[in-house]
């Protein structure tokens, strides 16, 4: 009989917290879906929106540019193949070639392509130069002369 008793307290006792803590779990799974969509816009998307401008880069390399490689071997692009995305840079007085990985690049230093990206920044975010240098303008306050 007691075994009886018991087992009904028991199963009152579950019903009862169950019912009670409903709002308790909903705000605890809020708070968790809120820290990660938190987490999601300052980690995850920034990182991918950079991966997407590396890759751009990457992919922009032509015959000619001046690149430096992760490892900071500095050279001209001589050969550019697309079927196993490799690069061949020469580099150095005697000409050396190399072979390379094209994530292996980490900047393009021939001076129009780097006007090309920072320009590309620029429409991304909406200015331009031009815009930005009539916001300066406008900031600072007219000289009268007396």
């Amino acid at each position: 009989m007691n075994f009886l008793f018991l087992a009904e307290a028991a199963s009152e006792q579950a019903q009862e917290n169950a019912q009670g803590s409903t709002p308790g779990t909903l705000l605890m799974l809020g708070f968790w879906v809120v820290v990660i969509v938190i987490l999601y816009f300052l980690m995850i998307r920034p990182q991918k929106k950079k991966q997407q401008e590396e890759d751009a880069l990457r992919n922009s390399v032509e015959v000619g540019d001046d690149i430096t490689t992760i490892g900071g071997i500095v050279g001209k692009v001589i050969a550019v193949r697309d079927d196993d995305e490799t690069i061949v840079i020469e580099t150095g007085s005697d000409k050396s070639r190399i072979r390379f990985k094209k994530w292996a690049i980490r900047s393009i230093d021939t001076p129009d392509k780097q006007v090309a990206v920072e320009t590309k920044k620029d429409k991304k975010e909406g200015k331009s130069k031009k815009n930005k240098k009539a916001e300066g303008e406008a900031a600072e306050p007219e000289k009268t002369e007396e």
